[in-house]
């Protein structure tokens, strides 16, 4: 365990995306995401990782990390993105929303509730270092939000590209724009929860849906990579309306985008919704598909419509089990029966 004073004081930088709103004020704006929190000195913003201390902003979490795993890609979840490979999976504690279903709220919202900061810190260099010494093909920053720990992201993401790793964002799609363009350059996926309407982001997650949707939208025609999440929490996003709209505007994007369908389990303080029956997955999935969404998926239901199948000719494509990959027939991004290209990243 690494001492925490010496911890702190490498983890401290100053942040990027902020300014003062005026020069006479120690007050400090931050842009990064668009929560967009106005910090006095000595205060944090949402995130509880960037703190204003003496009227500048510093992120408090550079490098260090409480979470460094290898992880199948397909649990972050990418179902066209190197399937069947590794992404080495970082995070740090802090989110810059407050979802009353966190499943990681032990070291999302950590932060925000006691103001501890723990992590062991580790240089850019070396989570490059460890992804390729454990045969990873990516470098995904997730378990929480990566936006809240930008600086060090991009760090890591710009030796991730020197060194021919991917990297992937799985984010809650609140990055601000001037961050989001500075990372484009550097991201090759993103997957992206689709949470539900507004009132949902508003009651639930502390936020607004309008920029989640409008980053879904810039980072796919900056051509990266994206994937859409929606877990479905009954009687909170699951009607036919609130499910109807969603895939209509995923699908008005692009019908290639691919969208995860995942199943609810009570957890943290979303405890009055019972867990997702397995006939409201499949009501999601049909919408997504009457959308004419081409590949809809189900999450956290072992068994049901895991598998890629050809919108062209039905082949199966890519057979899943979980986080398994059983088989993959993708042929140099083609369907190997009837040669029809598949939207993905394959190689």
């Amino acid at each position: 365990m690494q001492d925490p004073m010496q911890n702190s004081m490498q983890s401290t930088r100053e942040a990027q995306f902020w300014r003062r709103p005026d020069q006479e004020s120690e007050d400090v704006n931050c842009s990064l995401c668009y929560q967009n929190c106005h910090i006095r000195p000595g205060k944090r913003g949402i995130c509880a990782v960037r703190e204003n201390q003496g009227g500048m902003l510093m992120t408090l979490v550079y490098g260090n990390l409480i979470a460094a795993n290898e992880d199948p890609i397909e649990k972050k979840p990418f179902f066209h993105f190197l399937p069947g490979s590794l992404a080495y999976s970082i995070a740090t504690v802090g989110c810059n929303f407050r979802c009353l279903h966190c499943q990681n709220a032990d070291i999302s919202q950590l932060p925000h509730e006691t103001g501890k900061l723990p992590g062991n810190y580790v240089p850019p260099e070396d989570v490059v270092a460890g992804a390729i010494s454990r045969g990873c093909q990516s470098i995904a920053y997730t378990y929480t939000e990566p936006t809240i720990f930008f600086e060090y992201a991009y760090d890591v993401a710009r030796l991730a590209r020197a060194s021919k790793l991917r990297n992937v964002f799985v984010s809650n799609g609140y990055i601000g724009q001037d961050a989001a363009d500075k990372i484009i350059p550097l991201l090759d996926g993103i997957n992206i929860d689709l949470k539900g309407d507004d009132e949902f982001y508003r009651k639930v997650c502390k936020a607004k849906l309008d920029p989640v949707k409008s980053n879904i939208e810039k980072f796919w025609r900056a051509g990266v990579w994206v994937e859409v999440t929606t877990l479905v929490i009954p009687g909170y996003n699951d009607s036919v309306e609130v499910l109807t709209d969603m895939a209509g505007f995923l699908a008005g994007i692009s019908r290639d985008m691919p969208w995860h369908v995942s199943a609810f389990y009570p957890t943290y303080k979303l405890l009055d919704a019972p867990p997702t029956g397995v006939e409201s997955i499949k009501r999601a999935l049909n919408i997504g598909r009457e959308a004419g969404l081409k590949y809809v998926y189900a999450g956290n239901i072992i068994g049901e419509s895991e598998s890629t199948i050809c919108p062209d000719c039905g082949f199966v494509l890519i057979e899943r089990r979980g986080y398994r990959v059983m088989k993959n027939s993708v042929t140099e991004g083609r369907c190997p029966n009837c040669k029809a290209a598949v939207a993905g990243v394959w190689s």
